[in-house]
């Protein structure tokens, strides 16, 4: 009954979209014609490197004013994880790609992105401005890259845009609108706020603070909001321009301003009416979980060694995860348990503190006394850097001193069974004569019939002309002891072999 009347107090819920694409394909030019503000102009380079919110207002096909959130993501390399996560947080993607350049591979990755986050998406086909624009062969390189669009046989609907002089944009923003219609976003106003971190850092000022996207419920001042163990009184609410509000629902980006510790990009928050119901969920939410469960989840055969990344600036943190990607290995794998900004505290160490071969790095911060303490403890390895190379040259090393050892067989040995004589339960008398290398004592063996392995055992005596002895060479004739839950029989073979780690 209680679900009932929740679901009918869902109403409709502006949609987020995510704008991707290929670094210089028009993304933050879109941005800033539709939202009529200089994104490219205020950022370095004509590069946004932090995903930031908007909110803007379209009239539907019915002339009813709509709002429309929109996420703006980095395209370029570096950030990768940054374009995950804002396909995470959205209801809707906007691939763009220009009409001039065509399809390039990261625009084949960000539809890699798209799809598994298993969200709608839309293709904004820019830049049909240019005098090299060939939408016609854009069209064609997506089809060629499985990205089908409407009437070129597939269900994809696109639009043909310029960002720079606004031809199409009204279509795209109608689409979106359509789009969102026909995915029915909904959401309560009445329940808590719940959604996404999208960006953290610390003020000098003010303290730590963090944007966050609205997914459903709202906001008010008074409550508290908790991302994992971070809570922050909703004391001060900003909109994404900056002014000061008393309540926010869903779809809407705000930022708030007095986190108790540094909260995790991309985690889920959730807000609560009072300090002690969120004191409560904080803690019942603690509870540690065996780094092998954490490890066990990856579904990985690698061995894993877990490291937690601590740095000054959350910027940094996203260029370090990346290089930590870099460094492959066959057989062993780093998996960043825990990251953020900040020094390293106690609670970084417990976060691996059940693990071994555990690596804590701190990139131009250092860790409280307490951390280095219980580390010591724990024989955790906590290192230091300021140049992201010499951090890359100590972590390979690290990997290689930690790198999974390989159990491999050497056949040393071949025997062919003449003869059997006793047997008691496991142990068993017999004859043989060595047709290939030699025959060891206490070598593991394994037994062939007609070429097929049928079990397995160890030599534990060997005698040749009845006198003991220790190796048997090729051509010899010996009588051996051989334990093993098989019977041997003649005509077996009996392969001698050693087992090394590399």
């Amino acid at each position: 009954m209680q679900n009932t009347k929740t679901e009918q107090k869902n109403i409709e819920r502006p949609p987020i979209v995510v704008i991707m694409g290929h670094i210089d394909h028009g993304k933050s030019t879109l941005l800033d014609y539709i939202r009529k503000s200089n994104v490219v102009e205020k950022e370095a380079g004509g590069i946004t490197q932090n995903i930031s919110a908007y909110e803007v207002i379209h009239k539907d096909e019915r002339g009813i004013n709509k709002k429309i959130t929109f996420l703006d993501t980095p395209g370029h390399e570096a950030f990768s994880q940054m374009r995950e996560r804002g396909a995470l947080i959205a209801d809707i993607a906007i691939l763009v790609v220009s009409a001039e350049d065509g399809v390039k591979s990261q625009t084949i990755e960000t539809w890699k992105t798209i799809v598994e986050s298993k969200i709608p998406c839309i293709v904004a086909i820019n830049k049909i401005d240019k005098p090299g624009a060939n939408v016609e062969k854009t069209k064609m390189e997506l089809a060629e890259n499985e990205i089908y669009l409407e009437n070129y046989g597939g269900k994809i609907p696109y639009a043909e845009i310029s960002a720079k002089v606004g031809t199409g944009i009204d279509n795209l923003l109608s689409l979106i609108l359509l789009l969102a219609e026909m995915e029915n976003f909904t959401g309560n106003p009445e329940l808590e706020a719940t959604g996404q971190v999208i960006e953290a850092n610390l003020d000098p000022r003010r303290g730590i603070e963090a944007s966050l996207v609205i997914k459903n419920g709202s906001l008010k001042k008074g409550m508290v909001t908790v991302v994992g163990d971070a809570a922050c009184s909703t004391k001060i609410i900003e909109n994404f321009l900056g002014k000061m509000i008393n309540e926010a629902t869903f779809s809407s980006p705000i930022r708030l301003v007095g986190f108790s510790k540094m909260p995790k990009v991309g985690a889920e928050f959730k807000s609560f009416k009072n300090k002690r119901d969120a004191e409560e969920y904080i803690k019942n939410t603690k509870i540690e979980i065996s780094c092998e469960k954490i490890l066990s989840s990856d579904g990985t055969n690698k061995k894993i060694i877990p490291i937690v990344i601590k740095a000054d600036v959350s910027g940094t943190l996203e260029a370090i995860e990346k290089e930590i990607g870099k460094i492959k290995d066959e057989h062993t794998l780093f998996k960043i348990i825990q990251k953020g900004a900040g020094i390293i505290s106690e609670s970084d160490i417990k976060s691996v503190a059940t693990c071994t071969d555990a690596l804590v790095i701190g990139f131009n911060v250092k860790a409280d006394r307490s951390a280095i303490d219980l580390a010591e403890k724990r024989g955790i390895t906590i290192a230091y850097f300021d140049i992201i190379y010499k951090m890359t040259e100590w972590l390979t090393d690290e990997m290689s001193k930690r790198r999974l050892k390989i159990e491999t067989a050497e056949t040393i040995g071949k025997a062919k069974i003449l003869k059997t004589f006793s047997r008691t339960k496991e142990r068993q008398i017999m004859g043989g004569k060595v047709v290939e290398g030699q025959i060891a004592l206490n070598s593991a063996i394994k037994i062939l019939r007609r070429d097929f392995e049928i079990g397995s055992g160890k030599i534990v005596n060997l005698e040749k002309n009845k006198v003991k002895t220790s190796i048997v060479e090729e051509g010899s004739e010996f009588g051996m002891m051989i334990e093993s839950k098989i019977e041997i029989v003649a005509g077996d073979i009996i392969e001698s072999f050693t087992i090394t780690k590399k």
